[in-house]
C-alpha cells in the first residue's frame, strides 16, 4: 500500500509543507524510520530525532518548529499515526467464515450474520452471538451469554454463565469473566461458608479486555464495566465492581468488591483499591499507589497510602533527604555533648 503526501494530509484534514508528491509505503518510528516511511513527533523527548530520522515525511503538531523537510501538521500527531496504522496495517481476521467442524454449540444457541466461530469452541445453552462476532479457538461461551455485533472474544477466553457483552467489544486471550466473587463468611468454628455469587457482568459497548483479566460476577446485582473503558492485561476487577465510562486502567491493578471508579479516569499499573470507596469522574492514580479512602472528582493520587500526588512528591523528596539529615543530626549531637562538657564539665 502506498499514498502521497498530499493525500495523507487530506485524510487526516492536515496541512501539508514540502513535498506534495512524496510517497508513503509505510510507518515507523521516528528513531528507526527510513526511505518512504512516514513517522510522528509528539513526545518532546524524541524531538532530538526530528533533525536525525529517515522519514520521508513527518506528522508533527500545529506549533512545531521543523527542519526544512516534508511535514504534515495536526492537531494531535499521534492520534492521526494512530488512524495511519488502521490505514496501512488493516486487521485480518484469520477465522474461516462460519462455525468450525469441531465447535459444539447448544440446539437454541442464537447465531447472527457472518459469526465466525474457531476450533474447538463451546458455546452454551440459550447464548445468542450478534452479527460479525468472532470467537477464537478454545474460547468457552457459557449458558445464557450474550455477545453484541462485532465483538472479537480471542482464544482460550471463558464467558460465565449469564454474562452480558456489548457491541464492538474487544476480550483478549485467556481472560475470564463472570467467575465466583471472592466472597466467604467466617464461621464460628474458624472455618468459612462459601457465599453463592448470584449475580452477573456487564461489559458495555467499545470495552476492551486485556489478556489475563479476571472479572468477578456479583454477588448480587451486576458487576458492571461501562462504555468504552479499556483494561490493561492481568487486571482483577472484583464482585460488584462499577468502572465508570472511558476509564483506562494499567497492567495488574486490584479493584476490590463493591468499589466504583468515575468516568474518564487513568489508573497506574499495580494499584491497589480497597473494598466500598468511590474514586471520582475524571481521577488520575499514579503506579502502585494503594487507594484505601473515598476521592472527590479530578483528583491526583499516588503513593501508599494514597495521598495528593503533590504532597506525596513532597514527602518523596524529603526521604531522599533523610540520610543526610541523619548525618546533620548526629554533628549536632556531638556538637552538643563537646558544649555541655565545656559549660557544666560533664
Amino acid at each position: 500500500m502506498q499514498h502521497r503526501a498530499s493525500e495523507l494530509a487530506e485524510l487526516l484534514g492536515g496541512r501539508l509543507e514540502g513535498d506534495p508528491e512524496t510517497v508513503i509505503t509505510g510507518l515507523a518510528k521516528i528513531e528507526e524510520a527510513g526511505p518512504g516511511e512516514l513517522t510522528f513527533l509528539a513526545n518532546p523527548r524524541y524531538e532530538k530525532y526530528l533533525d536525525q530520522t529517515g522519514a520521508a515525511a513527518v506528522l508533527v503538531s500545529l506549533q512545531q518548529k521543523t527542519p526544512d523537510r516534508t511535514v504534515i501538521r495536526v492537531d494531535d500527531p499521534y492520534l492521526a499515526f494512530c488512524r495511519l496504522l488502521a490505514l496501512y496495517y488493516p486487521e485480518e481476521n484469520p477465522l474461516e467464515p462460519g462455525v468450525h467442524p469441531t465447535a459444539v454449540l447448544a440446539p437454541d444457541v442464537e447465531l447472527g450474520r457472518n459469526v465466525r466461530l474457531g476450533a474447538h469452541v463451546c458455546v452454551g445453552a440459550g447464548s445468542r452471538l450478534g452479527d460479525g462476532v468472532s470467537i477464537y479457538p478454545n474460547a468457552v461461551i457459557g449458558e445464557r451469554v450474550t455477545i453484541g455485533r462485532d465483538s472479537v472474544i480471542r482464544a482460550g477466553v471463558s464467558l460465565r454463565s449469564g454474562v452480558q457483552i456489548g457491541s464492538r467489544v474487544i476480550i483478549q486471550d485467556h481472560a475470564v469473566i463472570g467467575s465466583d466473587g471472592f466472597g466467604f463468611a467466617p464461621k464460628a468454628a474458624g472455618d468459612y461458608q462459601k457465599i453463592p455469587q448470584v449475580g452477573t457482568v456487564i461489559i458495555e459497548d467499545d470495552v476492551e479486555i486485556g489478556a489475563g483479566c479476571t472479572i468477578d460476577r456479583a454477588t448480587l446485582g451486576v458487576t458492571r464495566v461501562e462504555t468504552g473503558t479499556k483494561l490493561d492485561n492481568l487486571v482483577h476487577v472484583a464482585h460488584n465492581v462499577t468502572i465508570g465510562a472511558h476509564t483506562v486502567i494499567a497492567a495488574q491493578t486490584g479493584i476490590s468488591g463493591s468499589t466504583r471508579l468515575g468516568r474518564n479516569c487513568m489508573i497506574g499499573g499495580q494499584a491497589g483499591f480497597v473494598g466500598h470507596i468511590t474514586l471520582g469522574d475524571g481521577s488520575m492514580v499514579g503506579a502502585k499507589s494503594g487507594i484505601s479512602k473515598n476521592w472527590p472528582a479530578g483528583s491526583k493520587i499516588s503513593g501508599y497510602l494514597a495521598k495528593n500526588h503533590i504532597e506525596d512528591l513532597h514527602i518523596l523528596a524529603a526521604e531522599r533527604k533523610l540520610p543526610e539529615l541523619l548525618k546533620k543530626v548526629e554533628r549536632l549531637e556531638k556538637q552538643i555533648e563537646e558544649l555541655s562538657a565545656k559549660l557544666y564539665g560533664k
